[in-house]
């Protein structure tokens, strides 16, 4: 018998309904992805962007969460990470597309190219069993498409420049690039975390103003997420692949 199912079967009561309370939280992500796209099917994208917030904060967390109570080891019959893989295509990936489609961001025939472009692209890059690096970077273009059609909500862009951001980073999505995990590389972690403490926080106030914030705002959002973007591309002078990981 494998050593899981020794330690699942070992394990008592309480700590597998633990465990598997965090599946449930893991899921309730899917939830707040039929949420956003309720809120998109009515237009309403600031309050779309309001619940694909509290699915990225759930799956921000989720992973820690599970690590620390050892979630593989206690419940191996369930997959976390393809639960949430399943989560995330809904909510990183359908919503926004749906939104790309439907937003009134481009003609109808690019917004379906477009949206063909987001949806098979990061359907691929799910599959991909490499997608992380050694060093807990992401590789290729993540398929974080919820923050991208955020920006395009937040800054208005010509149609064209939508469709060669979008071509962009779907062919980004199979290249050798290196693209920052916020919780997980070790490399300038501080500075990252509070990075992204402060995008979440001007986030809110740009969804509270129902996407049209004060430019100060936008332009704050923008700066970090060239930070974000470039972080990968910037060549670390040292590596010590010595240092522990988080947990």
């Amino acid at each position: 018998m494998p050593a899981s199912s020794k330690l699942s079967e070992a394990a008592p009561p309480v700590r597998q309904t633990l465990a598997f309370a965090v599946h449930v939280f893991t899921a309730s992500g899917a939830v707040f992805g039929l949420l956003a796209l309720m809120a998109a099917v009515a237009g309403d994208w600031a309050l779309m962007f309001v619940w694909l917030g509290a699915a990225l904060f759930v799956d921000g967390i989720d992973g820690s969460i599970a690590r620390r109570v050892k979630v593989v080891e206690v419940l191996p019959r369930w997959s976390g990470e393809t639960l949430d893989l399943v989560v995330d295509y809904l909510t990183y990936v359908l919503v926004p597309a749906f939104a790309v489609s439907t937003g009134g961001l481009m003609p109808g025939w690019m917004a379906i190219l477009a949206s063909a472009a987001i949806l098979l692209t990061s359907a691929l890059y799910f599959a991909d069993t490499s997608m992380k690096t050694d060093d807990k970077y992401f590789q290729g273009f993540p398929a974080v498409w919820n923050l991208v059609v955020f920006y395009f909500f937040l800054v208005p862009l010509p149609p064209l420049a939508i469709l060669a951001i979008i071509v962009l980073l779907s062919v980004a999505t199979f290249l050798p690039i290196k693209f920052v995990h916020p919780f997980r590389v070790v490399r300038l972690r501080p500075l990252t975390l509070a990075l992204m403490t402060l995008w979440g926080v001007l986030a809110v106030v740009a969804v509270v103003n129902d996407l049209e914030p004060a430019a100060w705002v936008t332009v704050g959002l923008c700066v970090i997420a060239v930070y974000f973007l470039l972080f990968g591309l910037i060549p670390s002078r040292r590596t010590n692949p010595t240092h522990p990981t988080p947990t």
